[in-house]
């Protein structure tokens, strides 16, 4: 009898790790984990499943330089420059023209450095000017006030467009929508209006480049709203029209956008002429001209 205990006792021990072999089971709580156990545990023959290839790093390309890491690419990407709108004065009238500057976080020191460095030549050679003096910088915004001191002038004409120019060039920024200017009461953009042409033209400016189609933009408060646009090449000839009407009508100003298809064979220079036609003769008035060099394409 012993004998044939002895017999069944391995026999049951070699099926008990048989059995244990197989397929591992899950319970409840999910798959068993596949990473190594402790050390000094028992193991088991499992097999470790193999990582997926999506899992795995993609190896940079043959001979080609290594891809650079997400926070490397933070590093050393370059902020976005930043367009900033200034106001010059042209025959005794606000006129805009744009700058597209370097960053920066001093966005009312930059736009008044630059309204009082002055037009470039192209806007110069429209008759725009600056009566801003160098050194004039912001010494607080708060509550949606700038304040800061603009030198006098002996001319109370040039005195007050001076503060236009400031006024208007600074409350562009959405921090600032009221200007104190030497201590006195808060102004805004609506105190100069006045000093606005009948047609204001936002773009293109001067020495721009443009191709079809040309997009000219602004505000005007002519009649019926109607602002016509046409475009001459170098020789003066007429080589593209369209019009449009600003959000306003008579007796109050508007924003307007007119888009009109260009052609040119060449790069050359031209002109793009704003104007109202007259209720009275259908001629061209108030007319604004903006030089530009037109090039093709579109």
């Amino acid at each position: 009898m012993s004998r044939r205990v002895g017999l069944v006792v391995p026999v049951l021990v070699a099926a008990l790790l048989l059995g244990g072999c197989g397929t591992p089971r899950s319970g409840d709580l999910g798959p068993a984990p596949t990473a190594p156990p402790p050390s000094g545990a028992p193991t088991t023959d499992r097999p470790v499943p193999t990582p997926s290839r999506s899992a795995e790093p993609t190896p940079p390309p043959p001979n080609g330089p290594p891809r650079p890491s997400a926070a490397a690419s933070a590093v050393t990407r370059r902020p976005d420059p930043v367009t900033i709108e200034l106001w010059y004065v042209r025959a005794g009238q606000l006129v805009p023209t744009r700058r597209t500057r370097p960053a920066t976080v001093a966005t009312s020191r930059l736009a008044l450095t630059e309204l009082a460095t002055g037009p470039s030549p192209a806007e110069a050679a429209t008759g725009m000017t600056t009566l801003l003096p160098a050194g004039v910088e912001v010494t607080r915004i708060a509550d949606g006030v700038a304040t800061l001191r603009v030198p006098s002038s002996g001319d109370p004409a040039t005195r007050r467009l001076r503060e236009a120019q400031v006024v208007w060039t600074l409350t562009q920024f959405p921090t600032v929508r009221q200007v104190r200017l030497d201590g006195a009461t808060p102004v805004d953009r609506a105190d100069y209006a006045d000093l606005l042409p009948p047609i204001v033209v936002t773009g293109p400016i001067p020495g721009e480049r443009v191709s079809a189609p040309l997009v000219v933009t602004g505000t005007a408060t002519v009649f019926e709203a109607t602002v016509s646009v046409r475009v001459l090449d170098a020789a003066g000839r007429e080589v593209a029209t369209g019009f449009g009407t600003a959000s306003c009508g008579s007796g109050c100003r508007g924003g307007y956008r007119v888009v009109i298809g260009l052609r040119t064979a060449r790069e050359q220079m031209g002109t793009v002429e704003v104007y109202e036609v007259s209720a009275e003769n259908g001629a061209r008035i108030n007319t604004v001209a903006v030089p530009v060099v037109l090039i093709p394409g579109g």
